[in-house]
């Protein structure tokens, strides 16, 4: 949905985004991160086409931002770190004003009203004040007010920040339902264990550069299994089979990485199976957002100095 090649943005005596190259792929949900200073936020305001890039291209759908911002600005919907809302209007007035002013047809906006409400639990604060909400709910009217032009794309600037468990877990049930309603997300945050909750894709930053790319379908996992009177040569049999890495016993079971998708995983179980090798248990735990960022960041620490 969004191809992004040799990016380039600096500010006075920094360069922000260091010549960067990545895609997102539609119907994903792509979890941002790094360390503060990597150039987050100023990617996705180049993304947004809120802010002009010092060199490079970015597509949406088919269209450069750059010679067609405004038609990127319809298919795209972005909440900031820092937004605004208006205390002295309720909610209902809220949505209506970002509605009208995203230009949605005036007959279609009560409508669209009525969606964004159901699907982000504000039904019950339709005609409540802005100043009355909790900091969860605020959050989901700053994204209302994102959606409000039912765009294909949400580009989400630390939406968790500043909320307690309860409610960044319901935010964390909310993206997942959005992408299930066909919305792309980017999600930046600093929370990387919530981020296993609804992440498919992650794209790690460092010093303006992207140190990796991580997608779902592609997504290394450790499989652990166990046999019933192992052969002497199972971890030579595993060390010749496509995808997988770094075999070795443990505690009486065969552990490695498999880099394979999931009918590969399905193909190697059934040549284990056909292989008359007797499995009595196959576990596959995939690597969580957090362990992967901080195992990328670790090993290219020494390139990319903090």
């Amino acid at each position: 949905m969004i191809t992004v090649n040799h990016l380039i943005y600096e500010y006075p005596g920094h360069r922000a985004i260091d010549d960067i190259s990545f895609s997102i792929r539609r119907g994903s949900i792509t979890a941002l991160v790094g360390p503060n200073g990597a150039g987050k936020t100023t990617l996705l305001k180049c993304l947004a086409a809120l802010t002009k890039p010092f060199s490079g291209s970015i597509f949406i759908n088919d269209f450069d931002i750059l010679k067609s911002p405004r038609e990127c600005h319809k298919l795209l919907g972005f909440l900031p770190d820092f937004f605004g809302l208006y205390d002295s209007l309720t909610v209902y007035q809220s949505l209506f004003y970002f509605a009208s002013a995203q230009g949605v047809e005036k007959s279609d906006i009560d409508r669209r009203i009525f969606d964004i409400v159901n699907s982000l639990n504000l039904k019950d604060k339709l005609h409540k004040k802005v100043s009355t909400l909790s900091r969860g709910m605020r959050q989901r009217l700053g994204i209302g007010q994102a959606m409000i032009h039912s765009p294909e794309m949400l580009l989400l600037d630390e939406p968790a920040s500043g909320l307690d468990p309860e409610a960044r877990h319901s935010l964390s049930e909310l993206f997942v339902n959005l992408n299930r309603a066909g919305k792309t997300l980017i999600v930046s945050s600093h929370i990387l264990s919530e981020l296993d909750q609804y992440a498919t894709d992650m794209l790690i930053l460092k010093s303006g550069r992207i140190v990796e790319t991580i997608s779902d379908e592609h997504q290394k996992r450790k499989i652990r299994i166990t046999v019933i009177d192992s052969p002497d040569n199972l971890l030579e049999i595993l060390s010749k089979t496509e995808h997988v890495e770094e075999a070795k016993i443990e505690d009486n079971a065969v552990l490695f990485h498999f880099t394979g998708d999931e009918a590969q995983q399905h193909e190697l179980l059934k040549s284990l199976i056909l292989s008359n090798i007797a499995v009595k248990e196959f576990y596959v735990r995939r690597e969580g957002v957090q362990e992967q960022y901080l195992e990328t960041v670790g090993h290219t620490k020494s390139v990319h100095p903090l």
